[in-house]
């Protein structure tokens, strides 16, 4: 009994954002049923592919009359459709949003990265040229190369949760209007969105366009990682003055004898003193003494390592099925549920009932 409970959302069938927005709404307890292509439990391919975890699926050629036929009828049962195919293709298959004038509590959710208009939104593209046209790709990444930071700022941050944020906004409005609304979520728009506070520190000059030159993109000396004697890498946070401090302490410097920290032109020579010092000591050693302290610094633990530490373990952060879903609701938790193939007469018997 999630949040969503009640909740009732298609799911095309799709990759990364798409899927993941179906799998938030199911964890905080909407039931989502994904349709697939005939043969196809996952998109990718994969045995098991967490993203598709919490949800039942059915197995529909949507290029067939019948199919689409099928699919009309339960999208008509539910409160809110999820698709990321390119614009015009829900369309072509009879099942824009235009095709429902029936239901008009419908939310109808879209998730692509150019969006359903523009010069490029019929391109093709993928997190990395996405982030590469809204100028934040620019900013990542060392001061030779910029680098994506794996799919998770487009297709997940600046994609589906704005995806998920948009269908709940379109829902609670539906529930009091009783009209549902076009969600257009395009990674383009979001990520620019996510980086707010950077445009705004570079309206203001605090901000260069140069990788590696400022204050949070590992250029600050108290805002940066360092390599350990062993290999292995700490995180140091120690932006605010008490945190410089104790950070200071704990490598037996005086804070009063450094080049000024806030001066960028000592930051190079400031960087070279604490790398120096790091690298006297294993990663496990420097962990053990600054983790959980003021220093506001801890060691870079691989993703096997993040699901054995204690404090993860502690709050149940990892599990067989994926990280847990969040965030933590304190009345109403999320869930992580099962999910089987079911029959479209299943499907739609299942939904019989009128919507919430």
């Amino acid at each position: 009994m999630g949040a969503l409970d009640g909740l009732r959302v298609v799911e095309i069938a799709g990759l990364g954002p798409t899927p993941f927005a179906a799998m938030w709404l199911a964890d905080h307890g909407a039931e989502v049923i994904r349709l697939t292509r005939p043969g196809t439990a996952h998109v990718l391919g994969m045995q098991r592919d967490l993203l598709d975890r919490g949800r039942d699926w059915v197995e529909l050629d949507l290029k067939s009359p019948a199919g689409r036929d099928a699919a009309r009828a339960l999208i008509c049962a539910s409160d809110a459709l999820i698709e990321g195919m390119r614009p015009g293709a829900m369309e072509r298959l009879g099942l824009g949003p235009q095709d429902f004038p029936d239901h008009p509590a419908l939310v109808y959710g879209r998730m692509t990265g150019w969006g359903q208009t523009g010069p490029l939104a019929q391109s093709a593209g993928h997190d990395i040229t996405y982030l590469a046209a809204t100028g934040i790709l620019s900013g990542l990444g060392p001061a030779e190369q910029p680098l994506p930071p794996m799919n998770l700022l487009g297709d997940f941050g600046g994609g589906a949760m704005y995806l998920v944020a948009g269908m709940l906004a379109a829902l609670l409005s539906a529930r009091v209007t009783g009209r549902g609304q076009v969600v257009d979520a395009a990674i383009t728009d979001g990520v620019p969105h996510l980086a707010t506070m950077i445009w705004g520190m570079r309206a203001e000059g605090q901000w260069s366009d140069a990788r590696t030159a400022n204050l949070l993109d590992g250029a600050a000396p108290f805002y940066t990682t360092y390599r350990c004697r062993d290999g292995g890498w700490i995180a140091v946070g120690s932006i605010e003055p008490q945190f410089w401090a104790r950070l200071c302490a704990a490598l037996d410097l005086d804070p009063v004898a450094l080049p000024d920290r806030m001066d960028r032109g000592n930051w190079p020579a400031l960087r070279g003193i604490l790398a120096t010092i790091f690298a006297t000591r294993d990663r496990d050693a420097w962990a053990a003494e600054l983790e959980g302290t003021e220093a506001c610094a801890g060691p870079v633990l691989s993703i096997p390592e993040a699901a054995a530490h204690p404090h993860n373990l502690a709050r149940g952060v990892h599990g067989p099925d994926g990280p847990a879903p969040a965030p933590r609701l304190s009345q109403t938790p999320g869930a992580i549920g099962p999910g089987s193939l079911l029959t479209i007469d299943a499907a739609l018997a299942r939904w019989a009932t009128p919507r919430r």
